[in-house]
């Protein structure tokens, strides 16, 4: 039935291979199922509940992919996205995190509008690869500023604005030797580095006493305290419209970049064609739209699943089985909530690190790509807002370009969002 279903063996694939396939991409992707957490858990979410949102979210969003689309992609709360919804939005900008899922559920509505009708295909032809890749690798620059503070290595200072913090205390130390067996697991191929880096992290907090071990196995969390609980009216208030568009412009750019790649890589690229491509875009819109419901930041596509589609994976039974893991990691709840945040951090440096390899597609020779790509990747870390890194980057690019004499390389797409961001910080500039 699988076979038939799937059509393993059009694909050249067979259960067993999906099957390791999957379990391939979950080891490398369900580090998520203890970071997430620990991000949300900063604005006041119920950590518990986030975790069950996060696998239901990542499980159901795997499901709809296999069925739909037929792809070997796992789905998952954002890595990027998670951090931009607790940090900026709800810790700078003090909005609640009602109002921040409010914005996801809206966003994942626009993005369901703008993949049927197609003008999701005109945004991503609108937007010059120098900033995409920058968007890329700003985020993971932000990543890597919270994952510092998070571990300790980095402070704040009135001096400097940051500093150098405590490399003596327990907490860095276990975090600097987490993010190192991470690369190293990882430069050696080890299947499931980033999880073996969070765990062993949090086994040795737990030996020096540094933190309290509170099992393994258990029913699930009540998922409760963040299912349905967006505020819709909350997030359509007029300082949330710059909100709303970063959140559907990450969305668009991440998660569509990784459903190509990763496509390509498992031999779905008919000339210049991706096969079932509509349908997977369609499938990580509906996932993001469910996210919402129940309570976490958006559900996107996973480059992890790379490492699925190396393994042989070629089909929706690859996402198929990772959707069926996630379920499972319900049970292990008191795990999850064992990790301290300086565990979690390797993984998320760890992240920032590999998003930075995109800065080599920057056109740097092009001032009028160049400086706009800078803009954009220094700007999300130094003003904590993916946001405003957005906005620089699309404006400077479209002022460059114009007083050039160069404005016909503008696509209409990018003069589009360009205004947008002018008009909300003359409008709405809070």
């Amino acid at each position: 039935m699988l076979t038939k279903f799937f059509k393993l063996e059009e694909h050249g694939s067979n259960v067993r291979t999906e099957m390791v396939a999957g379990l391939t991409t979950f080891l490398t992707m369900s580090y998520i199922i203890f970071v997430n957490p620990n991000i949300l858990g900063t604005t006041g979410m119920d950590k518990s509940a986030v975790f069950v949102a996060t696998c239901l979210a990542a499980a159901i969003g795997s499901v709809v992919m296999a069925f739909v689309a037929n792809y070997p992609i796992g789905m998952a709360p954002g890595m990027g996205l998670n951090a931009f919804f607790a940090f900026t939005v709800v810790g700078a900008m003090g909005y609640t995190w009602q109002q921040a899922l409010g914005a996801v559920f809206i966003s994942g509505c626009l993005f369901i509008i703008l993949t049927v009708t197609g003008v999701r295909s005109w945004l991503i032809a609108g937007v010059p690869k120098s900033l995409r890749c920058a968007i890329a690798a700003g985020i993971g620059l932000f990543l890597a500023i919270i994952a510092l503070g998070n571990a300790g290595v980095v402070v704040a200072n009135p001096a400097t604005k940051i500093g150098l913090g405590d490399l003596h205390s327990p907490q860095a130390l276990l975090a600097i030797f987490g993010f190192f067996l991470i690369a190293v697991l990882d430069a050696l191929r080890v299947r499931g580095a980033i999880l073996i880096g969070i765990l062993a992290v949090t086994v040795l907090s737990m030996a020096l006493g540094l933190n309290q071990f509170q099992g393994v196995f258990a029913m699930p969390p009540s998922l409760s305290p963040t299912f349905l609980q967006l505020d819709i009216p909350g997030a359509l208030h007029a300082g949330f419209v710059h909100v709303i568009l970063a959140f559907v412009l990450v969305e668009v750019f991440d998660a569509t970049g990784t459903l190509m790649g990763v496509a390509k890589r498992a031999g779905l690229l008919e000339g210049t064609q991706y096969k079932g491509l509509g349908r997977a875009l369609f499938a990580d819109s509906i996932a993001i739209f469910i996210g919402s419901l129940l309570g976490t930041s958006s559900t996107t596509a996973y480059v992890e699943s790379a490492s699925g589609v190396q393994a042989g994976g070629r089909t929706g039974l690859t996402a198929l089985t990772i959707a069926a893991l996630f379920i499972l990691a319900l049970f292990i709840a008191p795990l999850a909530g064992s990790v301290p945040a300086y565990a979690a951090a390797p993984a998320l440096l760890y992240v920032a690190g590999l998003m930075l390899r995109e800065l080599l597609d920057v056109e740097w020779d092009d001032i009028t790509e160049a400086t706009p790509a800078a803009l954009t990747a220094l700007a999300m870390p130094f003003t904590y807002s993916i946001a405003t890194g957005l906005a620089f980057g699309f404006i400077s690019y479209a002022v460059l370009k114009l007083f050039t004499g160069r404005a016909k390389e503008v696509h209409p797409a990018a003069w589009v969002i360009a205004v947008l961001f002018v008009l909300k910080y003359v409008f709405f500039p809070s």
